[in-house]
């Protein structure tokens, strides 16, 4: 870069890139000036190198030794390329001085806007984005870390006070970095983790040793995320080396079940617990301990901390990220540097229930700090793969956890009712008075209606609040709950109901504990106006008391909170999202110790599967991604048992089975286990469960068949080929049970011991009430393949993951729109955008356009943007090209910019191009029609320095 005394960008890069030292704790000094004992860190301007080797414009210096330089570049130069140069200069240091470690170890490139950095400690040195220079004691620390050798052979945990390394010497005799570690810890050991925790363990140790700077681990509600990243943290502090683990939640009370998982962890290597080995801080104020190992704390609460505010208020850290769009932000947070809480503060950083909607809004949170990024969730949305740059390293699905005794299965108690479903009508006539019920105060007033009011059903509970609805649903409830749902009780289970909003909680308590005869200790409402007692005292009451036998909650139980004795989970409100309702679903699937169920329902005998009470029709409406696996409900145990017995392998019998055999598996004690094994051969229950889930997954399935038919890795095996290795992985694994008669009548009779069989009774004032299996594949259409495939895909295509997460500074390309095309081309599916086109017309003729016009390559862009509603209406791309680019030239004359007829003729081109290659650039000027015109140069010379600034603009208005 050229001198700091140049005007222009070079200047201005330089005065920032001076500002973000000295903010960091680097004194700025000229090279004439020079005094670099003057403090702890010195950055010296136009530091000559050895001959040969010209000038670092900035080299730093810690405790008086050279350490690393910074090489500026003005605002928009792409850095990457300049890496070389930056590693030249490291090299260049004059003979006569000593540094530590020689070549120079930090290398940093900058423009005063964006700064990569590069430590030459690390394995396989890389550089990386960083939100600023790292400050002077930060180095200092690095420098003094234990030697690679000496931390592999455990001289780590003898001596008090790492010396410096000697110039030139080898590798692993150099300062150890976090990364040099971690690449050398030993493989993980895991007792007391699940499995599938320690599948979780041993992958994302195996991502961080591949300097994977994200990862994102996708485990099923109930099967211990927590305690998995309790287990890895402490790996990473004692053999990692971590300095610091930040333990990132959204909601207050989730700090408080991550702080009990962390003291109630006991080191498998010593018989100290966690904290009595290290520093774990739940922040309750905006100060962090300086012994703290652990921080544990809320996003809110870090937003304030880098804001430099004293405190949070802390109902400030209670809200739900699902809650009204006003709780959040809606712009960007934005983030300045902290000199407190440097970027390089926490070594890494675990984001609990990371599928929150979060990104958006408090991303720069997350990327402020040069940490490794893990993210934790049972439900990831589009964006979270996004996010976590598609390193799952870890998926563990319901179903799995199911298999495994790690969950219990569900199943679904629809009640319908006319008013719920239709709405209704108050005739004047017939109601003399009117209740008006105010909103904020519920205070009740009556009117004399002078018109009919009639009300639709999204009314309900928000602008009228149906009472004899809400009671025909409780009442509905209160006689099929020992019939029906679960038969034979005599306690009112643990119930979890979700409501609308705080007020409609209000009436749905009322009218249980009227319907219910019941006091108020035996149902509670937790929300986050309750007052007298704190919401997470609520919650530890119903989780560990036999009062209350109901909660009603909006959405503060909704997700994270742990409540294992809950068997049922009532919806008695919509739900938009897939993710929270699948979040509230699994406040059910937990499993619990007999003993400790007993201790809040006695009559219990075991949890062996939880029920959801369906008053809305949310598991009609295709939100939910789980399914449960019993899908036979009304085969019965034997026939499902014969059907194996005479060769069958039909995935819907089989996944009913495995859901039969895992609820038994729940009751069966140790002398049972001990005679199923006796019986088949020394196989345990939870194996052929496990192998029939396996067998039926899709993934399984297709390994299987490449493997059998000698595929490619990457080829997609043909539906005959998928056919063809299922049937053989469903007859294998059912093979215990197929070939062992004895097997099969042990299981039946053990069946039989656990169940009473109760006549079901029917009510006639409801539609509908009894057990509803949930909606899947309802429709065969190619319109309905299409959007499933599109929703089954969503995070494994780029041109997908752009339509539904829609990621800043992420356009569409041309190969994106290709790769899209050739993938539903593919076979079995064989679509192309005029069949697809053609069905939308059929089945919508008032919302598509152009359906007799000649189809492009472009038109999958107003399809897949028309499948998942982000457009009204189907109109070919070509057509939305031009009708916004017309509206654009509007805007531009009105904001008096007006062009020449030349120019006007290659912005028709340029939105020709547009229409039918989704994105422009300047190497499209090489090409027709443009080259014919005169190429880029012509159009340089037509729109001057404008041209690039117009290109992105319209990049941007007319592809968007």
């Amino acid at each position: 870069m050229t001198p700091a005394g140049s005007g222009g960008p070079e200047q201005i890069a330089r005065k920032r890139i001076d500002e973000a030292l000295s903010a960091a704790g680097w004194i700025l000094q000229d090279r004439d000036q020079m005094d670099v004992q003057a403090a702890r860190g010195v950055a010296v301007r136009e530091f000559r190198l050895a001959p040969g080797h010209g000038y670092a414009d900035y080299m730093l210096f810690v405790d008086g030794k050279a350490v690393g330089v910074l090489e500026a570049k003005p605002a928009g130069h792409t850095l990457i390329g300049v890496e070389p140069q930056a590693e030249r200069y490291a090299q260049g240091l004059p003979r006569e001085l000593s540094p530590p470690v020689r070549p120079l170890p930090f290398l940093y490139l900058s423009t005063g806007e964006i700064t990569r950095f590069t430590n030459l400690l690390d394995p396989d040195p890389r550089s990386r984005h960083v939100f600023q220079v790292h400050r002077p004691e930060t180095i200092a620390e690095w420098l003094l870390a234990e030697t690679l050798a000496d931390w592999v052979r455990g001289g780590a945990q003898h001596r008090t006070a790492a010396e410096p390394a000697v110039v030139g010497m080898p590798y692993t005799d150099k300062p150890s970095s976090l990364r040099a570690r971690l690449r050398h810890m030993p493989p993980a050991e895991s007792p007391g983790l699940w499995p599938n925790q320690s599948r979780a363990l041993a992958n994302l140790e195996q991502s961080l040793r591949d300097d994977r700077p994200r990862a994102l681990i996708q485990m099923a509600t109930g099967s211990g995320k927590t305690l998995l990243a309790v287990a890895s943290i402490y790996r990473l502090i004692k053999l990692g080396g971590a300095r610091r683990v930040l333990f990132l939640v959204d909601r207050g009370n989730l700090g408080e079940q991550a702080e009990d998982e962390f003291a109630a962890y006991r080191a498998p290597d010593d018989a100290r617990k966690f904290t009595e080995l290290y520093t774990v801080q739940r922040l309750a104020s905006n100060t962090i301990a300086a012994s703290a190992k652990v921080v544990i704390c809320t996003i809110q609460r870090m937003y304030s901390i880098l804001k430099g505010e004293p405190d949070l208020p802390p109902d400030a850290e209670e809200g739900s990220q699902f809650g009204p769009a006003g709780q959040l932000p809606k712009e960007p947070v934005p983030v300045v540097y902290n000199a407190a809480i440097s970027p390089e503060y926490f070594d890494v950083i675990f984001i609990d229930e990371c599928h929150r909607s979060i990104y958006s809004l408090w991303r720069q949170v997350l990327e402020y700090f040069d940490a490794y990024l893990v993210g934790l969730t049972a439900t990831p949305a589009a964006h979270t793969f996004g996010f976590f740059h598609q390193n799952l390293v870890m998926e563990y699905t319901h179903e799995q956890a199911v298999a495994d005794g790690v969950n219990v299965d569900f199943q679904v108690y629809r009640i319908r009712t006319r008013i719920t479903e239709q709405g209704s009508t108050i005739e004047a006539s017939e109601q003399p008075v009117l209740g008006i019920r105010d909103r904020r105060t519920r205070k009740l007033r009556w009117e004399a209606p002078d018109e009919d009011v009639t009300y639709a059903p999204d009314d309900l509970d928000r602008n009228v609040v149906a009472r004899d609805q809400i009671r025909l649903i409780v009442r509905t409830f209160k006689e099929k709950l020992f019939t029906e749902i679960f038969p034979g009780r005599t306690e009112v289970p643990k119930t979890l109901i979700f409501a609308k909003d705080d007020s409609h909680a209000e009436d749905i308590v009322e009218i249980i504990r009227e319907e219910f005869g019941r006091g108020n200790d035996f149902c509670q409402k937790i929300t986050y106006r309750t007052t007298g007692k704190k919401p997470a005292d609520l919650i530890q009451e119903f989780r560990i008391s036999y009062h209350p036998r109901i909660a009603v909650t909006v959405d503060m139980v909704a997700t994270g909170t742990d409540i294992r004795p809950v068997e049922i989970v009532a919806f008695m409100r919509a739900v938009q999202s897939r993710v929270l309702f699948e979040q509230m679903k699994g406040r059910g699937v937990r499993v619990i110790d007999a003993d400790e169920l007993k201790g809040v329902t006695p009559d219990a005998q075991a949890k062996t599967h939880f029920v959801i009470v369906d008053c809305v029709g949310l598991t009609e409406t295709g939100l939910s991604d789980t399914q449960p696996l019993e899908r036979k409900r009304h085969v019965s145990f034997k026939a499902l048992l014969e059907h194996v017995a005479a060769g069958g392998t039909d995935p819907d019998m089989l996944s009913s089975l495995a859901s039969r055999l895992a609820r038994l598996g729940r009751q069966c004690s140790p002398d049972d286990e001990h005679l199923i094994r006796e019986k088949s051969g020394g196989i345990s229950l939870a194996a052929i469960n496990h192998a029939i889930v396996d067998a039926l997954d899709p993934d399984s399935q297709a390994d299987a068949a490449r493997k059998a038919f000698d595929l490619a890795d990457d080829a997609e095996p043909t539906a005959a080929q998928m056919k063809a290795a299922a049937d053989a992985l469903l007859k294998q694994a059912v093979a215990p049970l197929a070939t062992r008669p004895t097997l099969r009548t042990l299981l039946e009779d053990l069946k039989r011991k656990f169940e009473q069989i109760i006549d079901e009774v029917s009510k006639d004032s409801l539609l509908e009430a009894g057990h509803s299996e949930e909606a899947r594949q309802k429709a065969r259409t190619l319109v309905t393949s299409f959007e499933q495939w599109i929703a089954g895909h969503r995070d494994e295509i780029d041109a997908l993951q752009v339509f539904y997460s829609q990621p800043y500074g992420r356009r569409l390309r041309f190969t994106d729109i290709k790769a899209l095309a050739e993938a539903i081309k593919a076979p079995p599916r064989s679509w192309t955008p005029d069949l697809l086109w053609r069905a939308y017309e059929i089945l919508e003729r008032d919302k598509v356009r152009g359906a007799s016009g000649k189809r492009l390559l472009t038109d999958i862009v107003s399809l897949v943007r028309f499948a998942i509603h982000r457009q009204d209406e189907l109109v070919p791309y070509a057509d939305r090209v031009r009708e916004r680019f017309g509206q654009w030239l509007g805007q531009q004359a009105g904001q008096g910019r007006h062009f020449t007829a030349e120019q006007a003729r290659w912005l028709d081109m340029i939105r020709d191009h547009l229409a039918t290659s989704v994105e422009i650039d300047t190497d499209d000027f090489s090409y027709t029609p443009f080259a014919e015109a005169g190429g880029l140069g012509r159009a340089r010379d037509v729109f001057g320095d404008t041209l690039r600034p117009l290109l992105n603009e319209l990049n941007e208005v007319l592809a968007a």
